[in-house]
């Protein structure tokens, strides 16, 4: 399966299924989004780089394992159409390592597709609300007004492209199985 029908498959999964993927992204979104506001206020008056730099990263592993959660949740998409929330973090794990393996094309297709549609979400709206030398370096205590829009429009690109990622991730390492004759799970 070539990265450009992963990626189609993945869009017409998701239209199938938009309710119930969407409402756990949600889900898994609002509470990730904790982490991600707290990692922030810890640095909310400090302008040292460096400090956040480690709160980039704190971010990027909050976000990573929130998306390795969705994605194991999602595994049974594909076949069945259920979403199993038990062990899905080990089992999103397992499955991200299989599709960068299977097809890393199409991982990259959908890292690149889901990250340009987060960034539409979001640089405008974080731009605008809080100019652009706070949203390339670090916050030094932006108005509360502006925080909240930067925060918001965060919460909506992660729920917009979370289970596009996860899906892609689902149909690449489910091709492997379908290659090797025992269909996908």
């Amino acid at each position: 399966m070539s990265a450009a029908a992963v990626v189609r498959e993945a869009l017409a999964l998701l239209r199938r299924h938009a309710g119930r993927v969407y409402a756990l992204s949600l889900a898994v979104t609002l509470v990730n989004t904790v982490p991600d506001v707290l990692r922030q206020l810890l640095v909310y008056r400090d302008p040292s780089v460096g400090h956040a730099l480690l709160v980039d990263v704190v971010g990027f592993t909050t976000g990573l394992l929130a998306q390795l959660w969705l994605t194991g949740a999602l595994t049974g998409l594909p076949g069945d159409g259920r979403l199993r929330p038990g062990g899905a973090l080990g089992r999103g794990t397992a499955t991200a390592l299989r599709a960068v393996r299977t097809l890393p094309a199409a991982v990259l297709a959908g890292v690149v597709l889901g990250g340009a549609v987060s960034a539409l979400l979001t640089v405008p709206a974080s731009v605008a609300a809080l100019g652009l030398e706070r949203v390339v370096g670090p916050l030094d205590a932006p108005p509360a007004a502006a925080f909240t829009v930067a925060t918001v429009s965060d919460v909506v690109a992660s729920w917009a492209t979370l289970p596009f990622l996860a899906v892609v991730l689902v149909l690449t390492a489910g091709s492997s199985r379908s290659f090797a004759g025992k269909g996908r799970s």
